[in-house]
């Protein structure tokens, strides 16, 4: 029977669904016809293979040649389905051995010589054929990609004619095994280099063991960029798999430039950043600048200067940690489990409440101003933190420097160690359930709680985010409850709410 089935994989967002490349000869006069929606890539490949095919000495079929990609109502695209198509074609010829194919998915773009090209999402195949015990065959130049799966069986061929070679067990290919990452600690800049900002730095290093969201607010040139970019030097590595949910969305992205595989993202996109740029998209659809951050740090620098339209789409990612983006044929969940660090000027001149220099703002450019973030999106901001100006003196090179930023990582990693062992997520992801479980207060504290919270108008989620950020404190002091002091240091990082009140 001229019938041959091959295995590989689509790429949906994070996904890789399977795919079966059914191929049947049939007489009749020659013809090449593709079914089981394919885009317009996929429809070229018959030119690519039959080319592919002819170059690598063999003899492409003169006959009726159908090609079925099934499931039928799963979109394909791109160029990844080539060398499935080129083997199914063969193996229905009786060019190639039928009885080995079960064991194998493949994936690949065809070149005109029979060259293989890389394609996006080897990752995410990779682990998906390990799941299904199928090896899975790969260009070569996914190879460093796939392999990051330990589990999965690796095998890279760089042409048609090497692989038909493995599957006639003529010159076998080996089994590629993963390069073991490099652990080593970036060259991040150092927390040391910061002079003073005591405030600023104990509430980057509580935002750091907790995973909470931050938002700096001071005049111009007091330092905010400049902590926030000292955060994922005090950030603990990513675990492996972590590792493995961050690589596979920069697998499917544009950006695939090899990367610090245990490095946490940190994303800091301009301020004229579209909506689509934040939470993906595109007629197929991308994972977007909060989705490349997953498992890392998103920094805003001039919050109130993105569009407000912007800043809303955070919203939802922020409380579920993913963004579902629908489309009329297909629907996608990329993850967005980020850490969001924001700064800003306190008002368009960046003056206001400064002891030194008069804001020349109206009271009508401030209220605008404020308004471009709105209040739901400041209520999900764990720490609203003040970041005043430096006396002169306090930039003298002679000034004692602060602590560097291994000592606090070991603190950081201390503390969300303990959080792991008592509750196996981070003080930022406690549920409500969680939270009384873990985070109980005396009568007189929750009496000042309640107090806070009516006289700064608090919402709820204020109410709980509070008692979050006061469970990392107390984390860092190494205690079992939570005390007033550090009930009270958790209700000063709320500066913009206490302003507004």
């Amino acid at each position: 029977m001229s019938l041959a089935t091959v295995y590989t994989r689509a790429k949906c967002g994070i996904d890789a669904p399977l795919v079966r490349v059914e191929v049947h000869l049939s007489n009749g006069l020659p013809a090449l016809s593709i079914v089981g929606l394919p885009e317009t890539a996929v429809r070229e490949s018959k030119d690519r293979v039959r080319s592919a095919i002819i170059n690598s000495h063999f003899e492409f079929p003169s006959r009726r040649v159908t090609i079925n990609l099934a499931p039928a109502d799963l979109p394909k695209e791109g160029g990844r389905f080539d060398l499935a198509i080129a083997i199914g074609i063969l193996a229905a010829s009786k060019q190639l051995p039928n009885h080995t194919l079960e064991t194998f998915e493949f994936l690949g773009e065809l070149g005109l010589t029979g060259e293989l090209h890389p394609v996006q999402g080897a990752l995410a195949a990779a682990i998906k054929s390990s799941k299904a015990e199928r090896a899975l065959v790969v260009p070569a130049a996914n190879t460093d990609e796939a392999t990051l799966c330990e589990e999965a069986t690796i095998f890279s061929c760089n042409n048609l004619l090497q692989l038909s070679a493995h599957l006639h067990n003529r010159e076998l290919l080996t089994p590629q095994r993963a390069q073991a990452p490099s652990q080593s600690s970036p060259n991040y800049p150092d927390l040391s280099e910061v002079k003073g900002q005591a405030l600023a730095r104990r509430a980057l290093e509580i935002a750091a063991a907790g995973n909470h969201n931050l938002l700096f607010c001071g005049p111009p040139g007091t330092g905010k960029t400049m902590l926030a970019s000292r955060l994922p030097g005090i950030l603990p590595p990513l675990n492996q798999q972590e590792m493995l949910e961050v690589a596979a969305v920069y697998s499917i992205s544009q950006q695939s430039s090899p990367r610090h595989y245990y490095q946490r993202p940190f994303r800091n996109p301009h301020h004229t950043a579209s909506p689509i740029a934040l939470v993906g998209g595109g007629s197929s659809p991308r994972p977007g600048e909060i989705s490349l951050a997953n498992h890392g740090v998103l920094f805003l620098d001039e919050l109130p200067e993105f569009q407000r339209r912007v800043l809303e789409v955070l919203r939802e990612p922020l409380e579920s940690g993913e963004i579902l983006i629908s489309r009329a044929n297909q629907q996608l969940v990329f993850p967005a489990n980020f850490q969001l660090i924001a700064a800003m000027n306190p008002c368009p001149c960046g003056y206001y409440g400064d002891l030194h220099k008069a804001c020349r703002c109206s009271p009508d450019q401030l209220r605008r101003y404020r308004d471009k973030i709105s209040g739901p999106l400041l209520d999900r901001i764990d720490m609203q933190v003040t970041v005043n100006r430096l006396p002169v003196s306090a930039l003298r090179q002679q000034q004692q420097a602060g602590e560097a930023s291994a000592t606090v990582l070991k603190r950081v990693m201390r503390c969300r160690d303990l959080q792991q062992q008592r509750q196996q997520c981070t003080n930022s992801r406690l549920d409500n359930r969680l939270l009384e479980l873990h985070c109980p207060l005396s009568e007189k504290d929750h009496e000042l709680l309640e107090l806070a919270v009516m006289q700064w108008h608090l919402s709820p989620r204020a109410y709980h985010r509070i008692l979050r950020v006061a469970r990392t404190i107390a984390d860092l002091a190494a205690a079992v409850d939570i005390n007033s002091q550090h009930l009270t240091e958790a209700m000063s990082y709320r500066a913009l709410d206490k302003e507004q009140t």
